[in-house]
């Protein structure tokens, strides 16, 4: 897997740990309130649910992926995933309740962190929005690394380091999040969220339409340009 999937892999995770919902709030309340050690805990049970959901996504997709991994329709069919779901995520009403609503979110008393573990494996594994997330994921994905396991694996590997290492910066300043996250803010940085998985699932659909020896051109010409520079 080259750096190029790295950095994308690495942002994708970055992405998924701000995208507000109850998992989000429920993190830095753990934190503010229980300490960093609970709100790890707590986001080891998220990453695990994640990581099911990867999971689901990858074995319950990869035989069709494999059939299909060279027709340019697949990406019709990753991008209109992500565009609907950022649509959703665009015009979500709850975006600005959210911040009220989290003050109702109950933390258990003491720091049970195999019980925190489970709440947070639980909540995020009940959002099945986050299974059809990751299924656009690896509907797009899978084919540009041809279905190979292992770089699959390790491109899955790098989301959940970027996700891991964003959450612990969450973890460290909850309490400067929770001053500045007012309703607005967040009504406003989900809508940019949906508009940004609307604008890359149109993209990707787009290149469904390109024929893929145009593709392979535009990556030789680029190439070779890089290459004389150099």
């Amino acid at each position: 897997m080259d750096i190029y999937h790295v950095k994308n892999a690495f942002f994708i995770g970055v992405f998924m740990s701000f995208m507000i919902g109850p998992v989000f709030f429920m993190l830095i309340k753990t934190s503010i309130l229980k300490g960093a050690r609970a709100a790890i805990a707590f986001d080891l049970g998220v990453i695990c649910g994640d990581i099911a959901f990867m999971l689901m996504a990858y074995f319950g997709s990869r035989r069709l992926l494999e059939e299909i991994k060279d027709d340019p329709r697949l990406f019709l069919v990753g991008g209109l995933v992500l565009v609907v779901y950022g649509i959703i995520t665009y015009l979500d009403k709850s975006n600005k309740k959210e911040g009220n609503e989290e003050e109702k979110v109950e933390v258990a008393k003491g720091n049970n962190y195999f019980k925190l573990f489970i709440n947070g494996f639980l909540l995020n594994l009940i959002n099945v929005g986050v299974l059809a997330f990751w299924l656009g994921v690896l509907v797009v994905i899978g084919p540009v690394l041809n279905m190979n396991p292992t770089s699959i694996f390790w491109y899955l590997t790098v989301v959940i380091i970027g996700y891991a290492v964003t959450d612990l910066g969450k973890i460290l300043l909850a309490k400067q999040l929770k001053n500045k996250l007012t309703p607005l803010i967040i009504y406003r940085i989900k809508r940019g969220m949906g508009v940004s998985l609307i604008i890359f699932g149109a993209l990707l659909m787009l290149k469904g339409f390109i024929p893929k020896e145009k593709i392979d051109n535009l990556i030789e010409k680029v190439e070779k340009t890089t290459a004389k520079i150099q």
